[in-house]
């Protein structure tokens, strides 16, 4: 086996952007014109959806179709639905009711944008196409019981007993003294289940694909998921609003549960590397066809917004 090797920082870099773009020509397909009725909701969507950002989790997906030989082409269902699953929550996160956010990604919110009902609806919508794209997209998985499995996969990382689930306890720790155990099962919810999900729904498009590479590929994503936000955290300790797109110290002003807060900025970062080491030794068996999982990984733990 060809020895495999960590991609440099501009070769990922290179590698999502590819993947990002290509990821938009799906939404942009899928997406209902701006001027199809009702025409302030589907620009409402569009806007939350179309306005930039790193497009991880549509990478992911690609990324693992390579390391297990799925073609892109049979992939963009589930990187278009990670994608508007991300953007749904997105949407919702920022509403007065959640984090009253007045920027994301640089720009205004969309709540900012179109208003707190529309928002609503918008967020609404997306997360319902997201399971239209997965029923319907031509090019997925031919065989209807692993359509369901993929559908049920995201339905679980959305809902109560991950992303859903990940805010509520987030919102419930605001301003309480909680455990590390407590913040990191907060973070596996919110921010790792979408993630975790987008590298187990791309290696369930892969017939025949061996158990034991699967629960690799799961495990290096639940590293991977909390080491994002291990990471996120200490971005909003050290990096200003400009570079981060978003207000710079908005954990601590809502008073919000951290890593840096709970083990200290340096303890942070360690945990950070740690994960990022033990999410690269579960792709040792995958050789170079997961080198870009690896440039992922890294990626993820050096990226400064």
């Amino acid at each position: 086996m060809p020895e495999s090797s960590t991609p440099s920082a501009r070769e990922t870099e290179t590698e999502l952007k590819t993947w990002s773009e290509r990821v938009d020509r799906v939404l942009e397909r899928w997406l209902p014109a701006a001027c199809t009725h009702p025409a302030t909701l589907h620009e409402a969507m569009r806007y939350a959806t179309l306005g930039g950002g790193k497009r991880l989790r549509p990478a992911l997906v690609y990324a693992t179709g390579r390391a297990v030989e799925v073609a892109p082409e049979h992939l963009d269902g589930v990187a278009c639905a990670v994608e508007l699953i991300h953007a749904y929550s997105l949407v919702h996160d920022d509403l007065p009711a959640m984090d009253d956010d007045d920027l994301r990604r640089g720009r205004p919110t969309c709540h900012k944008v179109f208003g707190e009902a529309m928002a609503i609806l918008a967020g609404d919508a997306l997360q319902a196409l997201a399971f239209q794209v997965l029923s319907c997209d031509p090019q997925g998985p031919q065989d209807p019981a692993v359509r369901v499995r993929l559908v049920e996969l995201l339905a679980t990382a959305a809902g109560s007993r991950g992303m859903a689930g990940g805010q509520a306890i987030d919102l419930l720790s605001a301003g309480r003294e909680i455990t590390v155990a407590e913040l990191e099962d907060m973070h596996i919810h919110k921010t790792g289940a979408l993630i975790r999900a987008s590298v187990v729904m791309a290696a369930l498009t892969a017939p025949g694909l061996d158990q034991g590479l699967r629960d690799r590929l799961d495990h290096f994503a639940k590293c991977l998921g909390l080491a994002f936000q291990i990471h996120d955290d200490v971005l909003d300790v050290e990096e200003d609003t400009e570079t981060l797109g978003k207000p710079q110290g908005s954990d601590a002003a809502r008073d919000k549960p951290t890593y840096p807060r709970l083990v200290g900025l340096e303890a942070s970062k360690a945990l950070a590397r740690e994960l990022h080491a033990e999410a690269l030794e579960s792709l040792e068996p995958f050789g170079p066809g997961a080198d870009l999982l690896r440039g992922i990984a890294t990626y993820v733990v050096t990226r400064r917004h």
